[in-house]
């Protein structure tokens, strides 16, 4: 059946008598590729049936389907005829694992974030509108992306389309519910009903007449409501929608094709705003997915008959050391806590969340909440630590400033992922950190360049907690580069690891291999290169930058982040305003987007490598 998928809409030649056959070749499509290329697996491989649903009842690229995150839209790409890109699959110049506009006209939004569709959907429905189009929206969110605020914020403001008459469908992919056969049942009769034009019709005629009754009429449409609603609460579980003033559909079977249809067919009909509530199976025919979804979730490459990642680096990771010391720290300290936003495996809480239950906080997809969550903690005493990626603390920008670093409550951010992440692309890259905590007074930021180092630091703010701190660590493998010369930690104090007359390096944590590599071959070709370790991007170390301008005449940073408000341009204020009459140059990420790639592959191309850093030195240090 899939060799009949070539293009956009083809999946309507399909008789539905071979959906099922479909669904089974489009798994074992993606199991195939994106074993070898690794990938969202077990989201995609649940959400086949709901996808092969939408196609079958939207026109692309006329229709606007917006998935939220955007992982889970893998089905949607082979179905758009993007078959042949899954070789290249979030490889470098190759298929993004995300929706991309640039891509095909069939992805309408590019998305990589969370809680992001609805309010996306919404503008887009705002746009069809004014240019009196009738295109149908859809949006895809999941159970965990709908806790996030922006999505309420987004649910809030969908009312006026009720008011307005304007359809617009949402589509909640429940992965974490099962569906009773009663309840099944209930709902399959009650969403027929409420689904039918004359329904919706009618229910707004009665009120309206009933209002228009003198003296009693505003009354019996108060007393109907509650009656209503009181029946309603018996049966349909979202309520809270239909009190939002957006009609609840569901729960329904997410890998029931024909009742999808019939369903998705039904609310395009709909003068009004929809939410359709669907039950899929995370990791759907494949065994190892089903049974460990989170491990499935984002993958390297792997055996499709064991399940195992190929080639794994046997050295410990940044995240498992953090895990590891955190778990040490707290066996010690009752007053340590530990908060995620929905990723207890992928920041390596799992093990503390076992170990310490009542000391554990997994809040959801709420970032925001979670930072200020966390500053309430530490304003009474505590001790939280809120592990996150890189690229979702952004989210909670406005909380660190306002309800975090203005009361100087001792909150330590764990920044995993910070620096180039690799194939997840332009919206996972962990690149804007130093600029956007370092502008915030109070937030202290620190970057340890190997893996002892990053133990030690953990201990040492927990120790002696001074105010909202960062550790920014990569993803990966720790490095364990001049573990051996390691020295104490102390507040606001670099490390000088290598003396040099002609030139010196500041290389930012992660980076330290690479300026190794450059550092070797500019000694190879006679020249004397000195190398620092930073250590505190904030607060900086002020009198190792006055010991360096005396003793170098350039003076190299090296980050894995953007240049405009980076750790290089603090430097070079501070060295320009002290009067510094040598050559000051930083080497980083200049103003720019990072799409997916290995990370080898990134730093060449953003000349970040060894030997491009080592070659735009010598151009510096000759002229």
């Amino acid at each position: 059946m899939l060799e009949k998928i070539n293009q956009p809409n083809d999946i309507k030649k399909i008789k539905p008598e071979d959906y099922r056959l479909l669904a089974k070749e489009i798994r074992r499509f993606l199991l195939r590729h994106v074993s070898k290329t690794g990938g969202h697996v077990a989201s995609n491989l649940g959400i086949v049936e709901l996808t092969m649903a939408l196609h079958l009842v939207l026109d692309f690229p006329k229709d606007q389907l917006i998935f939220d995150v955007g992982h889970q839209s893998y089905v949607h790409k082979i179905l758009t005829g993007r078959k042949a890109g899954f070789k290249t699959l979030r490889q470098f110049h190759g298929m993004s694992g995300f929706p991309k506009r640039k891509e095909s006209p069939c992805d309408a939004f590019h998305s990589g974030h969370s809680s992001m569709s609805l309010s996306a959907a919404l503008g887009m429905a705002a746009a069809r509108d004014v240019h009196h189009t009738d295109e149908t929206i859809v949006a895809v969110i999941g159970d965990g992306a709908l806790s996030g605020g922006m999505a309420y914020e987004a649910l809030n403001n969908m009312a006026r389309l009720r008011e307005e008459k304007k359809n617009m469908i949402i589509v909640l992919n429940d992965n974490k519910m099962s569906i009773a056969e009663n309840v099944g049942g209930m709902s399959a009769y009650l969403n027929k009903a409420r689904t039918q034009k004359e329904y919706v019709e009618f229910k707004g005629n009665v009120e309206q007449s009933l209002a228009k009754i003198p003296g009693v009429g505003d009354r019996l449409v108060k007393a109907l409501k509650k009656s209503k609603d009181s029946i309603k609460q018996l049966f349909v579980p979202g309520m809270m929608f239909e009190d939002m003033g957006i009609t609840y559909v569901g729960p329904i079977d997410g890998h029931d094709i024909p009742q999808m249809v019939d369903i998705f067919e039904r609310a395009k009909q709909l003068d009004e705003p929809i939410i359709i509530h669907v039950v899929t199976k995370k990791g759907k025919g494949y065994l190892p997915a089903e049974k460990n979804p989170a491990k499935f979730h984002g993958i390297s490459p792997f055996s499709l008959k064991t399940g195992e990642v190929l080639g794994q680096d046997q050295r410990p990771t940044n995240t498992k050391i953090f895990a590891n010391t955190l778990i040490e720290e707290a066996r010690k300290d009752q007053k340590i806590m530990a908060v995620t936003a929905a990723m207890p495996d992928g920041t390596g809480l799992q093990d503390f969340a076992k170990e310490f239950p009542e000391r554990f906080y997994d809040v959801g997809i709420e970032e925001e909440h979670a930072v200020t969550f966390c500053a309430g903690m530490a304003s009474r005493g505590l001790k939280p630590v809120f592990a996150v990626y890189s690229t979702f603390l952004q989210r909670g920008f406005d909380q660190i400033l306002h309800d975090t670093a203005i009361g100087n409550y001792p909150v330590l951010f764990a920044l995993d992922r910070s620096g180039l992440v690799g194939a997840d692309g332009e919206t996972h890259q962990g690149i804007f950190d130093i600029p956007y905590l370092s502008m915030i007074p109070n937030v202290a930021v620190l970057a340890p360049a190997n893996g002892r180092e990053l133990k030690e630091m953990i201990r040492y703010v927990l120790k002696h907690p001074k105010g909202p701190t960062a550790i920014k660590y990569s993803r990966g493998a720790a490095d364990t580069l001049y573990e051996d010369s390691f020295e104490e930690i102390r507040w606001g104090k670099g490390q000088i690891l290598k003396e040099g007359k002609d030139a010196v390096i500041l290389s930012v944590g992660n980076m330290l291999p690479e300026a190794v590599k450059a550092m070797e071959i500019l000694e190879k070709q006679g020249y004397e290169v000195g190398l620092v370790n930073p250590r505190f991007l904030k607060p900086m170390d002020y009198e190792l930058l006055d010991q360096i301008a005396k003793d170098s005449s350039l003076v190299v940073t090296l980050e894995e982040g953007v240049l405009n408000g980076g750790y290089g341009s603090m430097v070079t204020q501070y060295l320009v305003q002290k009067g510094y009459e040598g050559k000051i140059r930083s080497i980083g990420i200049n103003d720019q987007f990072v799409e997916h790639g290995s990370i080898k592959e990134l730093r060449k191309m953003l000349k970040l490598d060894g030997e491009s850093i080592a070659a735009s030195m010598k151009q510096w240090m000759e002229k």
